[in-house]
């Protein structure tokens, strides 16, 4: 009698343990209650589809993201896939705005963890946050100390759903709106930001983080207006559910920032032009062609540009199907893709949200002794005080800028730079040219690269130096109070995406080459957890230093060390100076 007791004892405290876990996948929210799920292979508790936003569809196609609906009284399954948004050939839908996320198992009552939310990468022409058991940024969460993170993996919109230009798009406002794609990861940061802690997540411990256009899109948030609240200003879904509304920050959470850091790995941060520009309107004409909705009409007598959407294009683009508009949007960025340019579907200077280029925020820079000063210019000053960020660490990659001399083996010579270069960078004159080739010169190197001879990886040096490490660069200068670091990653062939190896997805060489591991991945992870890559330092010799002491990061093939900031501040103030005419 008493054996059996024990049993019965036994069981029953493993059911209320097993109850305990099932509620604990069970958050209730004030729009539905979403069901969860526990993975024992990888010890994480997983939901892998919440709606975020309401469905970007008929009307709310090229418009801001609106709240979502109530989801209804039955529990939400969200141990479902979603679609990634339009893109490629016929994948895709645009109900797309949802979220996937997830952590170590954690019990209500437990402390709240840190959070990461994850742009993903795709030249902000395609990409998707949908994930299946083992999801990416795995290897991070693995090196991150008890209690882990909470990681966040929203969709946004990409190529012409979410940055369709031109002065038709702004004078439908705000029935429409520049830059939807930016938008809709605003709109993630702040669901995280309203509803994580039911997830065991601290809302004031938010990092973003992205690489390629993912590290692009945080610097976007990084700069745009910081009180730019999407979903409070939102006017309400036009879905026909009567359940969204907008969501009214609290009062004394109105003045904090969205997120307490922001990781960027190989910014990808192409030309970025006015919202009006001769080369974004471009965009907006070339699609409506190309999708049957028109060509520009006529410009009126007195030349001016016409504004508004009094020629109906945009409105025939909103009705337009689906697979038109990704086949449209697909072949524009096509055309781009073995030529000089860098700017198809990107962000633009929108005046609202995105108000400033990048450069207003560059640090100066005393090259002299390579000491960065975090000092701005007087015309940026304001924006640059309210773009930094608390903590900011920024990578980027030796020679990944090659990747992006198209077609390959098309600059060989001294001439083919200057040809290259010209057509890279129309807005600059002869004397403007002739200072970057002095900085650039037929024989030289970086930081990293010893020595270079040859044309293409001189090339390769402006592209990435433009649109990849300045960016880093001024980006890690906008974590004031020396909370500000950049490394660049060297181990061959340090190409575009050549360090994700090591954080993304497990492989062998986190086990067979574990110092490398703990090194870089560990401090990533230390950023993500605490907002700096030494508090949980891995490994001996791999610290990161801040970026005003004039030293960055360096992951190389021998280990880790420190390398002197001896050319790259120069060069990035020389695009500094010219930024007006890049545009960058």
């Amino acid at each position: 009698m008493h054996v059996f007791s024990l049993h019965l004892l036994l069981l029953l405290l493993l059911l209320a343990g097993a109850l305990a876990r099932a509620q604990d996948l069970l958050a209730a929210l004030d729009y539905g209650a979403f069901q969860g799920a526990y993975s024992d292979r990888y010890n994480i508790s997983y939901w892998q589809k919440i709606p975020f936003a309401a469905p970007p569809v008929g009307e709310n196609r090229f418009r801001a993201p609106q709240p979502p609906g109530h989801v209804g009284r039955d529990v939400y399954n969200s141990t479902q896939r979603f679609s990634m948004c339009p893109q490629r050939e016929t994948s895709g839908s645009e109900d797309c705005l949802y979220l996937g996320l997830y952590s170590r198992p954690w019990t209500r009552g437990q402390p709240l963890r840190p959070v990461v939310v994850v742009f993903y990468g795709g030249g902000f022409v395609r990409g998707s946050a949908s994930f299946e058991p083992r999801p990416s940024l795995y290897p991070v969460l693995e090196l991150s100390a008890d209690p882990g993170l909470v990681v966040v993996y929203p969709n946004y919109r990409t190529n012409a759903f979410g940055f369709l230009p031109g002065r038709q798009v702004a004078a439908d406002h705000p029935r429409s709106d520049l830059n939807p794609g930016l938008l809709d990861q605003r709109a993630a940061i702040e669901w995280t930001s309203r509803y994580i802690r039911h997830f065991g997540g601290d809302p004031d411990r938010i990092t973003i983080q992205g690489q390629s256009a993912g590290g692009g899109s945080v610097v976007a948030q990084v700069i745009a207006q910081p009180r730019h609240n999407i979903m409070a200003s939102s006017s309400g879904s036009s879905s026909g559910d009567a359940g969204p509304r907008p969501w009214p920050r609290p009062r004394a959470a109105a003045t904090k920032p969205l997120f307490a850091a922001a990781l960027a790995n190989s910014p990808f941060w192409p030309k970025t032009y006015a919202f009006d520009s001769p080369e974004a309107q471009w965009i907006f004409d070339t699609l409506s062609e190309r999708v049957g909705c028109g060509a520009p009409p006529a410009p009126p007598r007195d030349g001016a540009p016409s504004g508004g959407d009094g020629d109906g294009r945009l409105a025939c683009l909103k009705a337009a199907d689906v697979q038109v508009i990704r086949d449209a949007s697909l072949a524009i960025a096509d055309s781009h893709l073995h030529n000089t340019s860098t700017f198809t579907w990107a962000p633009v200077l929108d005046g609202r949200f995105l108000r400033r280029p990048l450069s207003s925020i560059a640090s100066s820079v005393d090259t002299t002794t390579t000491t960065i000063t975090t000092t701005p210019d007087k015309e940026g000053e304001e924006e640059r005080r309210r773009a930094a960020a608390p903590a900011v660490f920024a990578m980027y990659n030796t020679h990944e800028g090659e990747d992006f001399i198209h077609p390959p083996g098309s600059v060989a010579t001294a001439a083919d730079f200057g040809a290259w270069l010209a057509a890279f960078l129309p807005g600059l004159d002869a004397a403007d040219l002739a200072g970057v080739a002095l900085l650039y010169p037929e024989r030289g190197g970086s930081e990293a690269i010893g020595r270079y001879d040859d044309a293409a990886t001189r090339a390769g040096l402006v592209y990435r130096d433009v649109v990849l490490a300045c960016p880093a660069f001024w980006l890690a200068g906008a974590g004031g109070g020396g909370r500000g670091w950049l490394g660049e990653y060297s181990i061959a062939p340090a190409k575009h995406a050549s360090d994700v190896y090591w954080w993304n997805a497990p492989n062998t060489a986190h086990e067979t080459d574990r110092h490398h591991f703990l090194g870089y991945t560990g401090a990533m992870a230390s950023f993500m957890a605490t907002g700096d890559p030494n508090t949980r330092n891995l490994t001996a010799n791999s610290t990161v230093p801040t970026l005003d002491t004039g030293y960055q990061f360096h992951v190389r093939t021998e280990g880790f060390g420190q390398l002197k900031l001896s050319q790259l501040p120069e060069r990035c103030a020389l695009w500094k100076r010219l930024a007006h005419k890049v545009p960058i």
